[in-house]
């Protein structure tokens, strides 16, 4: 007899009002940038709290672009945590600036540490590249005094923080720039795809500008007649979001709230329980009072005499997906060269410690008791 199905990191669903608007948008014959980009950026727009939305192909084009707008070039630095996902580095080095890595907080706290950040500037600095670690915001109080104090483009890194709040403020609303992700493991999944958020109107038009190879106008415009032609005013890309992506992101908006309540439920669950496991910490035990969190991953930090492979390997076979978030970005290869430029002893010590856990909105109760059971087990 077989055992109970392996319970993955991550997983999607999907019902008839998905599928109803993904065939309503296919059968419309326009698939490219349109109707439903334009509806969803509005509705985007106004549940994160921002004047402005447009939509991208990827987490990555946002960043990107929202670098490439807020001026950051060649000749430029730009301070970004260790411990986030390595797009969040390239794309800076892809604008011609050169990264600047900072430390975390610490085992509690693996966010980015706003004394570290205040260390890392220099006269070259131009951005604050600020990641929202695990649905978690920052202290973006210090970061947004920081940056106004020298001067500095403060961008958020909202991949994991799509519903977290600040002050009342949505993440990825407070500083020149917020940017999403809505890769199939995000809060709001749709395959691929991304947002960039400003309440500068600059910021978002050059955004439009560039997410579609610098051209004035669109192949939409042109065909609803308010364009004959078009300019190229930059150098700019393919960066769009499809219509059927948009259709179901829509769908998916709506829900947003409720998958989250789902995901700090079980969260809370797996914080509850891993207190009395040895050897199991969870961060972020404090989560200031004026803060919420997008309860995007499920992170736990190993004690460390534990063997993180084998219990990953003890994991898997108790059919438990687990996974790391994330091996430091100062530690890849691509970015040797700048390696030894500062120390980050706090995230070389939580490197090799970080286990992720399963999360997600569906994960039925009997099932977080499994994931428990097997990290209990695999930790003895």
């Amino acid at each position: 007899m077989s055992g109970p199905p392996p319970i993955p990191l991550s997983d999607t669903s999907f019902d008839e009002e998905v599928v109803r608007a993904a065939s309503d948008a296919l059968a419309t014959g326009w698939w490219s940038t349109g109707p439903q980009v334009e509806a969803f950026e509005r509705e985007f727009a106004a549940f994160v709290g921002s004047e402005h939305a447009v939509a991208l192909s990827s987490g990555t084009a946002a960043l990107h672009v929202a670098l490439l707008a807020t001026g950051c070039g060649p000749g430029d630095e730009v301070v970004l945590p260790s411990l986030t996902f390595v797009a969040a580095a390239n794309v800076v080095r892809h604008v011609g600036a050169t990264p600047v890595f900072c430390d975390i907080g610490g085992p509690d706290d693996l966010n980015l540490d706003p004394a570290d950040v205040r260390a890392a500037v220099t006269e070259q600095t131009k951005a604050l590249l600020v990641l929202h670690y695990a649905g978690y915001p920052c202290d973006m109080d210090a970061l947004q005094a920081l940056a106004d104090e020298r001067g500095l483009v403060l961008v958020e890194d909202a991949a994991h923080a799509l519903g977290a709040t600040w002050r009342g403020q949505g993440c990825g609303s407070i500083g020149a720039a917020g940017c999403f992700s809505f890769f199939a493991n995000k809060n709001l999944p749709i395959g691929e795809g991304g947002m960039v958020v400003s309440a500068d109107e600059a910021v978002a038009a050059k955004v439009r500008l560039l997410r579609s190879h610098g051209m004035t106008t669109m192949t939409l415009d042109r065909a609803r007649g308010h364009a004959a032609s078009y300019d190229v005013q930059v150098e700019g890309f393919n960066y769009r979001l499809d219509e059927v992506r948009a259709a179901i992101g829509a769908v998916q908006l709506r829900r947003l709230e409720g998958y989250n309540e789902a995901r700090r439920r079980i969260l809370t669950r797996y914080r509850d329980a891993i207190a009395s496991i040895e050897g199991v910490t969870m961060p972020f035990a404090d989560v200031p009072p004026h803060a919420t969190s997008g309860a995007h991953l499920a992170v736990v930090v190993l004690g460390g005499g534990i063997d993180r492979d084998a219990v990953r390997e003890r994991m898997r076979a108790a059919g438990i997906q687990t996974s790391v978030h994330y091996p430091p970005i100062h530690t890849f290869s691509t970015y040797a060269d700048i390696r030894a430029a500062r120390p980050l002893p706090r995230t070389e010590d939580v490197a090799g410690r970080l286990l992720t856990l399963p999360l997600f909105p569906h994960l039925r109760d009997e099932q977080v008791e499994e994931v428990l059971d097997a990290l209990r087990a695999a930790v003895a």
